[in-house]
């Protein structure tokens, strides 16, 4: 699982006094910048939250355990099946093939392809 977007923004809060007499004891706007309240993460209309690797027969199970997670998110949220391999670039065809043609370097959860031009040294580490 790879979780798209992380909490840096931080909340800040001007606390007021909401008493009788508290008009004397607070600056107003002067000096408002406040102190940290939470943290958020700023994220744009489609952007992508989490990602999941899986195996096909564990499809039902991870798009329901999407399901149940969304509901902890405001807004709405749209799970979105991919025909991509793993975390790569390569859909399933490609990355098959490439294999086969011992084109592909596994990486952990990513693969790097190996091109058939160019210097040897981008090709190798």
């Amino acid at each position: 699982m790879r979780i798209r977007v992380h909490p840096f923004h931080v909340l800040r809060i001007n606390k007021m006094l909401s008493c009788a007499g508290a008009d004397r004891l607070q600056t107003g706007m002067r000096h408002a910048f406040g102190k940290p309240a939470g943290l958020v993460a700023r994220v744009n209309i489609g952007q992508v939250l989490i990602s999941v690797r899986f195996r096909p027969s564990a499809r039902a199970a991870v798009v329901e355990a999407l399901r149940r997670c969304k509901m902890k998110f405001p807004g709405r949220q749209q799970i979105v099946p991919s025909n991509k391999w793993g975390f790569t670039d390569l859909t399933h065809e490609q990355y098959h093939d490439l294999q086969s043609q011992g084109r592909l370097v596994p990486m952990g959860h990513h693969a790097r392809v190996l091109r058939r031009h160019g210097p040897l040294a981008k090709n190798f580490f």
